[in-house]
Order: structure tokens, then sequence, then C-alpha cells
């Protein structure tokens, strides 16, 4: 989206349990951040400072969420079908692979 990012996706776990979400988007947006503003010539602030983050309990669908994200493009307008939104990833009806940066 134009304005802001909407990701799905379950911690991971190490020695010393999951990794929490401010751990997550942290090591998401200082990374993003750096790119972003070498790639615009640019200082400062990318992302607000806080996240908007929602967890998922067991008796909610996450079908629902990412059906909720897979169509975000389409209500506002940007596309007709969820595929047709450059953006969106991984690609319908392609597997999700990380890309390590």
């Amino acid at each position: 989206m134009p304005d802001h990012v909407h990701l799905v996706f379950t911690p991971l776990a190490d020695e010393n349990g999951p990794f929490s979400v401010a751990e997550i988007m942290q090591a998401i947006k200082s990374p993003s951040t750096h790119r972003i503003n070498q790639a615009l010539g640019r200082k400062g602030y990318v992302w607000q400072q806080e996240s908007f983050d929602r967890v998922l309990r067991r008796e909610e669908s996450i079908e629902m969420k990412v059906e909720y994200v897979l169509n975000n493009p389409v209500r506002s307008g940007l596309v007709r079908l969820p595929g047709e939104y450059p953006w969106l990833w991984p690609r319908l009806g392609q597997p999700a692979v990380i890309d390590s940066m």
C-alpha cells in the first residue's frame, strides 16, 4: 500500500523463546529505512514510531486476515484483483522465499 504495510507472520523462536513483535519490527524497519533513505538520497524517519499490531488467537481465522490483506489494494481502488497489485508478496500461487538482504 502507498502509505502502510500489512504483514502476516508467525514469529520464530530461538533458545530464549519466540521473538517479540517489537524485535521483528525493529529488524524490518531499521535496514529498510537505511535502504530507502540511501535510494532517495536523504536522511530521517521513514516509518511511524508505533506499529499497530494484532496478535491472532487460535479461535480467529488466519484465512480471514490474509483475505483482508490481499483485498486491501482492491478496496483502496488501486487494482481490480489482488493478483494485479505489484507489491503483493508472496505473489499469488508462488511460494514465499525470504531474501536475507
